[in-house]
């Protein structure tokens, strides 16, 4: 294959992969967008089989990868994506390592001279460094997110804090960046510097986000998303493959993009996301409800009120995923339809664990893309829908938000509290990741109706009939 041939299908296929970016910023695109990069990464992937060497090993690595791949996809769950998510992360980290550690040991074999000039060199320390804190900080998300704390300290979903942590990790990475410069500097392989630097970044990584407690998950999985691609551009360089340099960069810079937007969706610093200086307490207990009063009802009053409703806006939360409630609720959002009920969803951006987790488990459910809403479209209508129900969602809807002095005071919220009446689907009244109170659930318009969230709309639908 000639250069220009080569540079022709390449081009191809980074074309694609915007057109997947630009359809991925709408569910309705999604399948589409999806579908151009999944055809873009065909292309690319063939074309580079097609200038590469011992071509036999690696299909065979792709074929067992490919089934292990497809093994543990089919096995996920929907409340499993977000781990899924991380451990990709990690393998992208550690690839991008291992490739570099391979430049190292044999530059020749890479196109490289031996020995490495100095703009390889830094392309190796950046990729590789970067690649590093990707691996092991995806590991830590992905216990996070996984529940394993009780087996082991540093995957609690609460944020994991001591004294002179931050300037541990600032010095932590001024060391780090000392040796990768010796690096840089040093002549012939350099091995000492190298894996310091190395040790060092993988240490980093953990650090960076053991202090970050469940609620920010989200944001630490797009954050995470960024560096894996800053990790592939780099290692792009030092293999002077342009595909992998374009691929990353998009992938970098669109993490990048999603984790600022998801950072003001949240009331959060974007530099300190970066730097894994924020995080709050998961599940802890709802300070100062024992002296309120709620209201509670059972499925048929909640049943009732829908029925009767003209409008009525649901909010599905992290609850809704983990109860895999998603088909059953639109089972009951067509009963109401057909009773002449005009229903939508209401998105929060970060609700659930992930970004998108609200809309891709809407969308297994195969719920009508035009019943659902993001947050910013829907929230000036709320003050004239009849019944908002809430369905395993707690720091999205918490008033809180509007009071200063408030821990999420700024965060942008679904405006639920402005409904004439709100029913509110909960296990218990413990307070959500935040660990705050949420004076929704003590208002006279809001009914709560407590049990798993499959087990109450399944009751509902039963009471609708």
């Amino acid at each position: 294959m000639s250069a220009n041939q080569l540079a022709l299908w390449y081009l191809v296929a980074s074309v694609l992969f915007i057109l997947a970016l630009k359809g991925l910023s709408s569910p309705v695109a999604a399948r589409r967008g999806n579908l151009f990069g999944m055809i873009g990464m065909a292309i690319a992937v063939l074309v580079t089989l097609a200038i590469t060497k011992k071509v036999a090993f690696i299909l065979i690595a792709a074929v067992i990868g490919g089934m292990i791949g497809a093994f543990v996809a089919r096995r996920v769950q929907m409340t499993q994506m977000p781990q899924l998510v991380a451990a990709m992360h990690s393998l992208v980290g550690m690839a991008a390592v291992l490739i570099a550690v391979a430049v190292v040991n044999n530059p020749a074999a890479f196109g490289e001279h031996d020995p490495l000039p100095g703009g390889s060199r830094f392309e190796l320390f950046i990729g590789s460094f970067v690649g590093a804190i990707t691996f092991s900080g995806s590991v830590i998300a992905f216990g996070k997110l996984a529940g394993l704390g009780k087996m082991f300290r540093l995957f609690s979903s609460a944020p994991v804090v001591y004294k002179g942590q931050h300037p541990l990790n600032l010095i932590l990475a001024i060391v780090m960046i000392g040796f990768g410069v010796a690096f840089f500097l040093a002549e012939g392989k350099a091995w000492t510097p190298f894996l310091v630097m190395l040790a060092i970044a993988f240490a980093l990584g953990v650090l960076i986000i053991i202090p970050i407690g469940g609620a920010d998950m989200p944001v630490v999985i797009s954050m995470l998303n960024s560096y894996s691609g800053w990790a592939a551009a780099g290692i792009g360089f030092s293999l002077n493959n342009s595909m992998l340099i374009i691929a990353g960069s998009l992938v970098g810079s669109s993490g990048a993009i999603l984790s600022y937007i998801m950072c003001k969706a949240m009331n959060r610093s974007f530099i300190s996301v970066i730097m894994g200086g924020f995080g709050a307490a998961e599940g802890a207990a709802a300070a100062g409800s024992a002296d309120k009063t709620v209201r509670s009802g059972s499925a048929e009053d909640a049943s009732f009120l829908l029925a009767n409703a003209e409008s009525v806006v649901i909010v599905p939360g992290y609850g809704l995923a983990v109860a895999r409630a998603q088909h059953a609720v639109k089972e009951m959002a067509q009963k109401l339809i057909a009773k002449g009920v005009n229903v939508r969803y209401a998105i929060h951006p970060v609700a659930g664990r992930m970004p998108g987790h609200m809309n891709v488990l809407l969308a297994e459910a195969e719920v009508p893309y035009d019943q659902v809403f993001e947050m910013e479209d829907i929230n000036g209508e709320l003050g004239t829908t009849d019944v908002v129900l809430v369905l395993g969602a707690n720091d999205v809807v918490n008033p809180l938000a509007h009071e200063k002095g408030s821990p999420i005071y700024g965060m942008p919220i679904i405006e639920a509290h402005k409904a004439r009446t709100v029913l509110v689907n909960k296990r218990s009244m413990a307070a959500g990741y935040a660990g705050l109170d949420n004076p929704l659930f003590y208002m006279d318009k809001t009914m709560m109706v407590f049990g798993d969230a499959k087990k109450v709309v399944e009751d509902l639908v039963k009471a609708l009939e």
